[in-house]
């Protein structure tokens, strides 16, 4: 039995049919088995993250998977800016937009591949005429780190508003990074609870701020 049920690939089948326009690749980073590489060892959900995306990629033909080692392909993952594993990246074949997945994207987080994939696939988001015309007036690179747990209902939220700017702004990247999975950068960054937003390591909130108030954060980011 797979990771999606049945019932939901028939969904997401149609869904992808009905809405995706251009094809969208997954990169995807993980490990040989028994390779001790994380701080907290192997790890732990990798193999698993790769079972996802391979029942994801069979729903769509413009849907495709490239796995990468991340210890063997060192400078690549360098040059994509991953140091830690599972990493996803949702991308067109041709154009990053700087959306990163730290972690599994399991529970309420497999909502936000689900929508990123349709974005990244028409290449535009419903953020506001407004937010896209200031995002667009960023000339100066943005890190947005969101930090989730599967079962918080309100950090899809979060995430998905990091990557929509990420995909509105080649300034912006916008990551999803799983809090219980790297216990390091949850006790670096002080997470105690989630949603918790770090940009540039200079800015933080908690919370699932709405499109004006989180675009402010990010612009004021830009201006540091």
């Amino acid at each position: 039995m797979g990771l999606i049920s049945e019932k939901d690939k028939q969904f997401l089948k149609k869904k992808f049919e009905e809405e995706l326009i251009e094809d969208v690749k997954f990169i995807y980073f993980t490990q040989r088995e028994g390779t001790i590489i994380m701080p907290n060892g192997e790890c732990p959900y990798c193999k698993t993250t790769h079972e996802l995306l391979d029942e994801l990629v069979e729903l769509s033909p413009k849907l495709s998977l490239e796995v990468h080692d991340f210890l063997e392909e060192e400078a690549l993952a360098k040059e994509l800016g991953i140091d830690k594993i599972p990493a996803l990246i949702i991308q067109r074949p041709d154009k990053d937009y700087g959306i990163r997945f730290f972690g599994i994207p399991s529970g309420y987080e497999f909502s936000s591949v689900l929508e990123d994939i349709i974005d990244v696939s028409r290449g535009q988001t419903a953020l506001s005429p407004t937010t896209k015309e200031k995002l667009a007036q960023i000339n100066k690179n943005v890190h947005i780190q969101v930090f989730v747990t599967p079962t918080c209902p309100y950090c899809p939220k979060a995430v998905r508003m990091a990557h929509m700017m990420a995909i509105e702004s080649d300034y912006v990247r916008g990551d999803m990074v799983e809090a219980i999975e790297f216990p390091h950068l949850s006790e670096r960054y002080g997470v105690e609870g989630v949603p918790k937003i770090v940009i540039n390591d200079t800015i933080e909130f908690v919370g699932a701020y709405p499109e004006e108030p989180y675009l402010e954060y990010v612009l004021e980011a830009a201006k540091a």
